[in-house]
């Protein structure tokens, strides 16, 4: 079993360097449906593997100057409070001793649906964003907008509740709402602003002691050399293809998770 745990982590590492999707999309089905491991631990799991692989990834982002810090930080105005008011509810839903599976299945579900749909709709954000470059513009004269601030807020909520969400979903709507910045320091900022949300999420799903660390250290032993393979390879294989069979792959598990 520890060996499989180990192979799932290198093949979602893999996906996650070719593809740039969040491993939450892949990874958390997988505990799921794979290892029958509890959806509430699931996603408490993979949001602690979120923060320390996209760690490593935000640090190369920020040594390279691809990361905008006041969009992350109008991201968190929303996702934190956000994060931190999900996981109260929760906890008042542990405390009553419901089940956090009715609550939490769905919404992963309705999460990978939504990642799918960025997934699929890639081509065509990119190309609504050419009509509004500007080789002048500086991200220090983008306003603050209450559009990145909500966006924020329903990461926050959807990444608590499902650990899916602040990959491909947050990307391609700030494709949208930031037209002007360049492709690589949106998906820095992205990935600049999942670390401080999973950690906090994660955080809050270990007080619930819904975190298998056990686990979570055999996944990571074979997502680190998975995702560096992947980042270094991946460009060699047809990119489109593997986006296009991805999203279809996490269609028929949304579907099988909200039905």
């Amino acid at each position: 079993m520890e060996l499989l745990q180990v192979l799932s982590g290198f093949l979602v590492g893999v996906l996650v360097g070719i593809t740039g999707v969040g491993g939450g999309s892949l990874l958390t089905p997988l505990l799921v449906l794979v290892f029958g491991v509890a959806p509430t631990t699931a996603v408490g799991t993979d949001l602690m593997f979120a923060a320390i692989t996209k760690a490593s990834g935000a640090w190369v982002h920020a040594r390279n100057h691809r990361v905008d810090w006041r969009l992350v930080r109008q991201l968190m105005l929303g996702s934190v409070p956000a994060a931190l008011a999900t996981l109260v509810l929760l906890r008042t839903l542990v405390v009553n001793g419901k089940e956090l599976a009715f609550l939490i299945t769905p919404v992963l579900g309705v999460a990978l649906l939504l990642t799918a749909l960025g997934l699929l709709f890639k081509t065509q954000i990119l190309t609504y964003r050419a009509r509004f470059r500007r080789p002048d513009y500086l991200p220090e004269t983008a306003p603050l907008t209450m559009p990145v601030v909500f966006l924020g807020a329903m990461l926050g909520v959807l990444v608590t509740l499902s650990s899916v969400g602040a990959g491909a979903l947050g990307v391609s709507v700030l494709l949208i709402l930031r037209p002007h910045l360049p492709t690589h320091k949106i998906v820095g900022s992205d990935i600049a602003h999942a670390v401080p949300l999973t950690l906090v999420a994660g955080l809050g799903y270990w007080t619930l002691q819904a975190i298998n660390w056990e686990l979570l250290m055999t996944l990571l032993v074979g997502s680190i050399p998975g995702i560096w393979l992947g980042s270094h390879f991946g460009h060699r294989l047809p990119e489109r293809i593997l986006r296009v069979g991805l999203a279809s792959l996490l269609t028929v598990i949304a579907v099988k998770f909200v039905l």
